[in-house]
């Protein structure tokens, strides 16, 4: 699965209060918009709204926005609700055409507009394959050969999905890193988007690295934001195809590693990110880890403290100023937070045989200091 969410937002997706709504994947519309449509191919009639099997056992209905027909085809189409969460393919639609194929040639999968075609290997999809995820491709194939089974019929069928403007939603994902091109990916393992999980995001990262992997790519790079992530790139000259797209989730990327790993990574970010991975966090969001005052101060040789040091570290509000305290007493506080944090994330990589390197750079992408 390529996670959807807007890896171009400078902000983090504001959480909305209270309960937050589950939503429903692309690849769960689309197997509802196949089912229609091939429920009217069938027998002339739509069924709306229309319901589907998820993996899971639920069966969730779903209100068609788009329903044609023709001589050997239909079509119908499905308004994706992403429920609460930051999804760019919320409010899409999501459209099958379906037609039947002579005896013998089975069901088959063709990417309509704006769905992407996989062109790098690495994924759970061969080359020149539609970018449609192998759970939606099974939810579809179990839809359809119900159907076809009911009505004393082969399962010859083509399956084109289309996601009109999604060449342009696929610029705000990681699929043109993934070698996706022409658009998104039909996505999904459940069929149900749970609002602001960290889930789809590591499943990229696992991806990118079975990309990297799978090229022949010896060094990858894991970076908190665009700033550090361009300043390392530029250092080490890497690919757009090593850059794994790391974000908060330092654990996420380390373990996959543990198991799964390259010659050499290089992990990029701020002050105070690199600083919560110095303290052995290793979900680096504000909202599950948050800078330990204290820890900060035990780094600060003795020499530099004294009492008004000392109440100005432990008062401080952010990472940024004690940077700053540290600057103004002549000590080098980076140097020490980037050799604590390649610590953490050796010993997240165990016995790995991976050679890593840590970079911490400030909001304008100078290097502030370099651990290896």
């Amino acid at each position: 699965m390529t996670s959807t969410i807007d890896k171009h937002d400078s902000k983090a997706p504001r959480k909305p209060q209270g309960p937050l709504r589950t939503g429903w994947t692309t690849g769960a519309c689309a197997t509802a918009s196949t089912k229609a449509a091939l429920t009217a191919l069938l027998t002339g009639t739509f069924p709306d709204p229309v319901s589907i099997h998820l993996p899971g056992g639920q069966e969730p209905a779903f209100a068609l926005a788009l329903e044609a027909s023709g001589e050997g085809w239909a079509k119908a189409g499905i308004i994706k609700d992403a429920g609460d969460d930051p999804d760019v393919t919320h409010g899409a639609t999501v459209i099958s055409h379906v037609r039947l194929l002579p005896t013998g040639h089975g069901i088959q999968f063709k990417a309509g507009d704006g769905v992407g075609t996989v062109t790098k290997p690495g994924l759970p999809l061969a080359i020149g394959e539609p970018a449609i995820n192998p759970v939606p491709r099974a939810m579809m194939v179990s839809e359809v050969e119900a159907l076809m089974a009911a009505n004393s019929l082969a399962a010859d069928v083509e399956i084109t999905i289309s996601i009109p403007g999604g060449q342009e939603m696929a610029q705000k994902t990681w699929n043109p890193r993934l070698g996706i091109v022409g658009g998104l990916s039909v996505l999904g393992t459940t069929g149900i988007v749970h609002p602001f999980s960290c889930a789809a995001w590591i499943h990229s990262i696992h991806r990118g690295i079975d990309v990297a992997r799978a090229m022949g790519l010896k060094h990858v790079l894991g970076a908190t934001g665009s700033t550090s992530e361009k300043t390392a790139q530029k250092l080490y000259n890497l690919p757009d195809q090593a850059l794994l797209d790391m974000g908060d989730f330092a654990g996420g990327l380390l373990k996959y590693l543990r198991l799964h790993p390259v010659e050499r990574l290089t992990i990029a970010g701020g002050f105070a990110k690199m600083s919560k991975l110095a303290q052995g966090a290793l979900d680096l969001h504000s909202s599950r880890s948050q800078i330990d005052n204290l820890f900060m101060k035990s780094i600060v040789y003795d020499e530099y403290l004294n009492e008004n040091i000392i109440n100005q570290i432990q008062n401080a509000n952010t990472a940024l100023e004690i940077l700053e305290i540290s600057k103004e007493i002549g000590f080098d506080i980076a140097k020490p937070i980037a050799e604590r944090a390649l610590n953490t994330a050796r010993a997240t990589l165990r016995d790995a045989d991976i050679s890593v390197d840590i970079i911490i750079t400030d909001r304008k992408g100078e290097i502030l200091a370099r651990a290896c």
